[in-house]
């Protein structure tokens, strides 16, 4: 998260370049997002807020139990998109959103997609344009011999442009359908809004700062020639829609905003610097979040003791934030205090309602700095209870692979470490720590057969 961003107008405008707010058709050569080269940034507190917004959403497109994952991207862009069963949000859209509903209505959007099944048709269009493309190339290519033959110029000229044209056509086919399945999708997004009682009205906002970005930017955008309508096309669209609904007024409920602010705060602080995250904390001026904010400033850049007090204070206006607690565990362990951080972190996991793996594993690391064989030992199940929850956490497996070899368990350590390598989709290596750490274990046993599975598996390559 410690990436600098563009300015702001630069980060929406860039929307028009890329695949805002839609869908993605990748190679996915991995289980994982690390393998797709995808920037992932990690946060308990984040990742469980954003759960919170899209729950809802979700339930309401008949997507609950469709195991969608959520992945927070380390891109200062404002954009979102699908890929699979994953949906994917830059941290420049969560920075950006001054509401809950602005991000509640960019997930709703992704809804749409998903549930109207468009990756899939997208992967057909793509098949038919390029179809379309070859059809026209062959004739092109048969204009050309044919003036060849005949000594004819024109002819050859004509299949030149026939060649073009049929690649041109295509593209605008595939470029009109994209457009159209995002019109589907910010309907069904307002369908979802109305079906779980929230306004459209952050929406429009959203397409309003696309509009306000593109205009202040003087880039001249052809509308034929990108996967999106055009802003202002799209508030025509959903404006009287979002302004009949019975919810329009209905604002995000109080404790949800706070959420959002301290989640915009700590994106600023640990991606934009300390400028940009003062200016943020001044606009919120007395407020949790900008308390918040300057805690987590004062433990990145100032001094140890003063972020203790801060964090202190913190947790005594919210006993029972867990994310309160991980950041006291955070300053205590760069204090080099991991009795006392194990037991702050020890205190968010007991807290935390929505059960991240994240936790568990900061818990582990501090018990490993303890460094007596009984917290190694603790290590090893806090870690492995955290890896239990969040299975692709490639960090993790590290830290475990660290105490297993430091209690003497190679096996358990090669392994771990074979599962690393695996969940960030370097096969390669894992199958060597796989095969190293069978030679050193009982055939058929648990740990064998894992061991097996990575040798084994064999890596997809589908579009």
């Amino acid at each position: 998260m410690m990436s600098r961003p563009r300015s702001t107008v630069a980060r929406i405008a860039r929307v028009f370049t890329t695949l805002a707010l839609g869908i993605a058709v990748a190679t996915t050569s991995s289980v994982t997002a690390f393998a797709q080269n995808v920037p992932v940034v990690r946060d308990a507190e984040i990742e469980a807020l954003v759960r919170d917004y899209a729950r809802p959403i979700f339930k309401a497109a008949g997507l609950a139990n469709d195991g969608i994952d959520i992945v927070l991207v380390n891109d200062s862009s404002f954009n979102a998109f699908v890929t699979g069963r994953r949906l994917f949000i830059n941290t420049g859209a969560l920075m950006t959103a001054e509401t809950p509903n602005e991000i509640i209505g960019v997930i709703a959007h992704e809804a749409g997609h998903i549930a109207g099944g468009h990756q899939q048709k997208l992967r057909d269009q793509l098949e038919r344009a390029k179809t379309m493309a070859i059809i026209a190339t062959l004739l092109g290519a048969g204009a050309i011999v044919a003036g060849a033959t005949t000594n004819s110029r024109g002819l050859a000229g004509a299949g030149m442009g026939v060649a073009a044209g049929g690649g041109e056509m295509a593209q605008r086919s595939i470029l009109a359908y994209q457009r159209t399945e995002e019109t589907t999708a910010d309907r069904s997004a307002i369908t979802y809004l109305n079906a779980t009682g929230q306004s459209g009205m952050g929406m429009l906002k959203t397409f309003a700062r696309f509009q306000s970005a593109l205009s202040l930017s003087g880039t001249q955008v052809d509308p034929y020639r990108i996967s999106h309508p055009m802003p202002q096309e799209r508030i025509a669209n959903l404006e009287v829609l979002v302004k009949q609904s019975p919810n329009v007024d209905r604002l995000d409920p109080p404790a949800l905003q706070q959420r959002h602010d301290m989640m915009r705060v700590k994106i600023a602080v640990y991606m934009e610097g300390q400028a940009a995250a003062a200016r943020l904390m001044q606009k919120m001026r007395g407020s949790l979040a900008a308390l918040y904010g300057d805690a987590q400033s004062t433990y990145l850049y100032g001094d140890i003791t003063s972020a203790l007090a801060k964090a202190n204070a913190l947790i005594k206006a919210q006993p029972k934030n867990p994310y309160f607690q991980e950041l006291r565990g955070d300053i205590l362990m760069k204090a080099n205090k991991p009795k006392d951080a194990a037991e702050a972190y020890a205190k968010a996991v007991s807290l935390d309602p929505a059960r991240s793996g994240l936790l568990p594993v900061s818990l582990g690391q501090a018990l490993m700095a303890v460094g007596t064989p009984d917290s190694l030992k603790k290590a090893v199940v806090q870690i492995n209870n955290g890896l239990g929850r969040d299975k692709e956490n490639s960090e993790g497996y590290r830290y475990l692979a660290q105490a297993y070899g430091e209690l003497g368990d190679i096996p358990g350590a090669e392994l771990a470490t074979a599962e690393g390598h695996f969940y960030s989709g370097n096969y390669k290596d894992a199958k060597i720590f796989a095969m190293r750490a069978q030679q050193q274990m009982k055939r058929g046993e648990p740990r064998w057969i894992r061991a097996q599975d990575i040798i084994n598996y064999k890596a997809s390559s589908k579009i």
